[in-house]
């Protein structure tokens, strides 16, 4: 059935492929002499500005602490996630925004904010009364309803004791992470949940990353290109990932052994995605890893999982060489129905874009006009959307340095970094500037989501900023495109329809969404799916339910959101 629930009226390509002679891998423990990289590409100008930051005036306001300006140690560097979710039940999307902690007391964090949606108002910090402050150094967040009871909980992963908050429905949290055993104490970083058994409960993938002592490591220990840096992950021990089931009692069970995960040395895990790479009806991982392989574990049917990574072609890119991952998105960008891989990567490697035929992956970063801009560049965050909701996937990437040091008085590399949006041209990808303001603005960027804020058909981004306030990127494109904007119910089980595959057919023309629960840089975006529509209409739409169940729904509305209920 179709139920609609809200409805609101919409209010010359770069440098051709040139031959890369050599790309630096990095490794940022590694000692590098080579010479700092310089902007690759001009930019396209555009007419109108395609966001406004609004975080100041919407009362977003409170700064990151990640330790201090030199960034002495490795876990300095790192963190700054967020999740979406409607915290309260009242149909706005609310912000969960995770903060760090001095070096000096990493036992005691800035504190988490929770900014509730109060429409044009703006936003109200309600952490402390909803009771998820948080405690510690945070990294990332994911909101999921672990329980099927109908409301989003949270789980925030930490430099050590993760967090599992579980919501009463009325916005107010209790600290479960003892009872339902998700206690973690590790470094950990990406999370993800996905229904791996398909036994209608949410499981949860937690990616850990080095074993981090401030007592045994040297402050600045290294050097990266001629400069005094921090120790990076290749000098330390990695920490192996977790994989818990979930009981359905409101408990987990550590099955990363049985499972088949276990079997594997660790990578320095980051950026997870649950999602279904070769369309079987079950859900697998994918996990990005820093300077080591990335992983890609195929989900046998049974909740086992057989690593893949080489066999598939996403573990390394076109040369045979492991990257440093850290951000991880999916999307179909080329309209082909197979969602595609995007991995963000390390200054003098490049971003990369890897194209799904049906489970096996090919590099095609630069062919796409995607790798050489990326060079100079550190990613993280990264988000498939359709902005300008023109019927096609366009791509955001946060960006920013992890080393201070690598400021030159030249200007030829800096901390901060601009963002970049990248607008889809025919499966080409164009960068946009500018992103913010009438200048592209630079900042230590790192986790970024995308959510509709306001209801206006128009995809929205939260970006967290290392040591900074973080920037709420309001949509300000104005076409006059259609949308539709899909909100999926689970009958009893799995009620957020986690992992489910939705194709909306639009004037001939096809589009692929999928259901997440974890992506991007530490993350975990809006539970709706978007679909711009150009200049047509919505002609149908069908839903392959987790397990490969197909539900047909006809009669859509254009510039409005529709809310999906899964048929008994």
């Amino acid at each position: 059935m179709k139920t609609v629930v809200r409805s609101n009226s919409a209010n010359p390509i770069y440098w051709a492929l040139m031959s890369l002679v050599t790309v630096a891998c990095s490794q940022s423990g590694v000692e590098d002499s080579s010479p700092a990289p310089t902007e690759y590409l001009v930019s396209t100008a555009v007419v109108e500005t395609p966001f406004v930051d609004k975080a100041a005036a919407w009362n977003l306001t409170r700064i990151h602490t990640g330790g201090g300006p030199e960034k002495r140690y490795i876990v300095e560097a790192k963190g700054g996630g967020a999740a979406l979710l409607d915290a309260e039940g009242d149909g706005d999307l609310d912000i969960y925004w995770v903060n760090g902690a001095p070096l000096a007391t990493p036992g005691l964090g800035g504190g988490n904010a929770l900014y509730r949606n109060d429409g044009e108002v703006g936003f109200v910090d309600i952490a402390a009364a909803a009771g998820v402050e948080g405690h510690g150094w945070g990294m990332g967040a994911q909101s999921a309803d672990y329980d099927n009871d109908g409301d989003q909980d949270l789980y925030i992963t930490c430099l050590r004791d993760n967090i599992l908050y579980r919501n009463d429905g009325r916005g107010r949290f209790a600290d479960q992470t003892e009872q339902a055993g998700v206690a973690m104490p590790l470094w950990s970083t990406g999370a993800a949940m996905g229904d791996t058994d398909l036994d209608g409960d949410l499981d949860l993938y937690v990616a850990n990353y080095v074993e981090f002592s401030v007592d045994e490591i040297r402050p600045l220990g290294t050097q990266w290109k001629g400069r005094d840096v921090f120790v990076g992950p290749l000098s330390l021990p990695a920490s192996p990932d977790v994989l818990y089931r979930n009981e359905g009692d409101g408990t987990f069970v550590d099955m990363t052994g049985a499972s088949g995960i276990g079997r594997h040395e660790p990578g320095y895990g980051f950026g997870v995605l649950f999602v279904d790479l070769d369309d079987d009806g079950d859900q697998d991982l994918y996990i990005a890893n820093d300077s080591t392989p990335n992983f890609l574990y195929r989900n046998t049917g049974d909740g086992t999982f057989v690593e893949v990574g080489l066999r598939a072609n996403a573990a390394f890119n076109e040369m045979g060489l492991a990257q440093a991952g850290m951000g991880v998105a999916w999307g179909d960008y080329d309209g082909d129905g197979d969602g595609d891989l995007f991995v963000t990567n390390f200054e003098d490697d490049y971003n990369t874009l890897y194209r799904n035929a049906g489970g096996t992956f090919t590099d095609i970063s630069f062919a796409v006009d995607l790798g050489r801009v990326s060079l100079p560049y550190v990613g993280f965050g990264a988000i498939f959307l359709d902005y300008d909701n023109d019927a096609d996937q366009d791509l955001f990437v946060a960006n920013g340095h992890v080393y201070p040091q690598i400021e030159s008085p030249e200007g030829s590399a800096t901390y901060p970094q601009k963002n970049h949006l990248f607008a889809n041209d025919g499966g080409r990808f164009n960068l946009v500037d500018p992103v913010v303001g009438p200048k592209m603005a630079a900042g230590v960027s790192r986790g970024a989501v995308a959510g509709d804020f306001d209801d206006d058909g128009r995809l929205d981004l939260f970006v967290t900023n290392l040591n900074g306030r973080p920037s709420l990127l309001y949509n300000n494109t104005e076409t006059g495109h259609h949308w539709l904007g899909v909100h999926l119910r689970g009958h009893t089980q799995n009620r957020e329809g986690v992992g489910a595959r939705v194709f909306v057919w639009s004037e001939g023309r096809r589009q692929r969404r999928d259901v997440l629960c974890g992506e991007s840089f530490l993350g975990s975006g809006d539970r709706r799916l978007h679909f711009g529509l150009a200049a047509g209409s919505a002609d149908s739409m069908h839903v392959y339910w987790p397990g490969g169940a197909l539900q047909r729904v006809s009669d859509l509305p254009l510039d409005s959101y529709v809310l999906v209920e899964q048929e008994q």
